[in-house]
């Protein structure tokens, strides 16, 4: 067995172990940190501030190009390492280490991004300009679901600000973490500019209570993302904390009805549902059998198996205790009256029984009224709700308290352009079920799947990384205080501005 991280001196260390999920075996332990070892890791990444602060944005810049090259180098490494902690399929493993290193060029242009403005002779002999500084340590508090792609929607743009970066990942799979920081060691980083903290709960508060950090940016559950954000504001930090999703797609009556429900099926059952911006709720405006027949076919022609399987089109949970506690939203959307169309605790491994395996599951005649459709279940759970105008399926997306993620399916260009504008959600996607943006955009939802004004990576990122400073200048002639005149005590005004 590996032990993941090392050991705690001077406290009473606590560890938790890791698991493979396609097998049910433990496969490691990651060591615990206490509050010490957060008082410790930031005041190593303070120290480091000092210099990387004034490291010019060309260094700057030629450590994450060396970065990016020797990430796109590991990608393999890195792909195989999130299919042995989470699960999912390797090709999807790939994507997602692919979509981090989006971001890491993004970060590339930082000399770019942090110009500042310069206005000349605002007043008589007065300049004004601004600049963007960086704040000093921050923090990043990422799930277990995408555990390189999230990390990498924050530091990459903290660094190249600036900023030295703490990172506390899930405990559940840590590795990748582990590679990265070793990669940025190779790249040049100094000591102490990116530091991974391995912890739990206590690692968490400790981060958020703590007076050397001056950021935090979570990405997890709606709970727990109200909780880092009150407690993180409350001690005087900026804070963003991206919470929980219910995201649905709303299919028109004209929607090409095989690419509709090919899109549906990847967008549902896509990393076995464990993404935040999966499409659990499918909003049929008109008669929803064809829709339901054809998403019920593709949904039990999925093969699920282990990860690393290539034959595997959907792998495991992340632990027995959620794929559990998905399985039993099946149990309660049948005792309220909707209908299980494809029943995934019925899949079948070969030889995965100890694995934490749940196949496709859709469940048909769902209503807002109904615990699956109220939760945010985070697995391989499609529910279909049916509605007869997009009045209705608007409004039925409008009074779900999240707005993370939406899309629309139709050939109706009036139709999207309404939805598009009156839909309350931060991510909008028009005839595509998944609209996570582009690393120059900036990722964020609305309602409860947001706390904090700030969006992630793109101009977002950059602006909440960074303080804005104002400056104004005024250069008087050696010989301008003796002809000034009188002191006047009022804002200049008329002329003689």
């Amino acid at each position: 067995m590996k032990q993941i991280g090392t050991s705690v001196e001077g406290s009473q260390a606590r560890a938790t172990p890791v698991f493979d999920p396609a097998t049910g075996a433990q496969t490691g332990e990651v060591v615990l940190s206490c509050r010490r070892d957060v008082d410790l890791a930031v005041a190593a990444a303070a120290d480091a501030w000092a210099g990387w602060r004034d490291t010019s944005l060309t260094a700057r810049t030629r450590i994450l190009f060396t970065f990016r090259e020797l990430v796109d180098r590991h990608r393999d490494d890195l792909a195989r390492l999130i299919t042995a902690e989470h699960g999912k399929v390797l090709e999807d493993a790939r994507g997602e280490v692919a979509r981090g290193i989006e971001v890491v060029e993004f970060a590339c242009g930082i000399p770019h991004l942090l110009k500042g403005e310069f206005s000349e002779d605002v007043s008589t002999g007065v300049d004004a300009s601004s600049i963007r500084q960086p704040l000093g340590v921050v923090a990043g508090i990422t799930p277990f679901n995408f555990p390189v792609m999230v990390p990498m929607w924050m530091y990459p743009v903290a660094v190249a600000a600036g900023n030295t970066f703490i990172l506390k990942p899930s405990e559940r799979d840590p590795s990748p973490s582990l590679l990265i920081a070793d990669l940025w060691g190779e790249a040049g980083l100094p000591d102490g500019v990116f530091t991974v903290l391995n912890g739990d709960a206590e690692a968490v508060n400790a981060l958020l209570d703590h007076p050397g950090v001056a950021a935090v940016s979570f990405v997890g559950s709606t709970p727990v993302a109200r909780h880092v954000f009150e407690r993180a504001t409350a001690s005087g930090k900026r804070a963003q904390a991206l919470g929980g999703a219910k995201n649905h797609a709303v299919v028109m009556g004209d929607a090409d009805l095989g690419s509709t429900a090919d899109a549906l099926i990847a967008a549902g059952y896509g990393s076995a549902g464990e993404r935040c911006m999966a499409i659990s709720a499918v909003v049929v405006v008109g008669d929803g059998d064809p829709l339901v027949e054809a998403l019920r076919d593709r949904a039990l022609g999925l093969t699920t198996g282990p990860g690393a399987d290539p034959a595997s089109d959907m792998g495991p949970l992340i632990t027995e205790v959620h794929r559990d506690r998905v399985a039993g939203y099946l149990d309660s959307a049948e005792a309220e009256g909707a209908d299980v169309v494809v029943d995934g605790r019925e899949v079948k491994v070969p030889g995965g029984d100890a694995g934490f395996f749940l196949g496709p599951c859709l469940v048909d005649r769902v209503s807002p009224s109904m615990q699956v459709y109220r939760d945010e279940i985070f697995g391989p759970v499609l529910s279909v709700l049916r509605v007869d105008t997009l009045d209705e399926a608007i409004d039925l997306v409008n009074a779900n308290p999240y707005g993370n993620g939406t899309a629309i399916f139709t050939r109706d260009g009036s139709a999207a352009r309404r939805f598009r504008r009156d839909v309350q959600v931060g991510m909008v996607g028009i005839n595509v079920a998944i609209p996570v943006p582009m690393a120059y955009y900036s990722f964020g939802g609305w309602k409860q799947s947001l706390f904090g004004d700030a969006h992630v990576h793109g101009m977002e990122g950059i602006r909440f990384n960074t303080r804005l400073k104002s400056v104004t200048t005024r250069w008087p002639a050696a010989s301008a205080s003796a002809a000034a005149g009188p002191i006047e005590l009022h804002f200049p005004s008329g002329d003689k501005r």
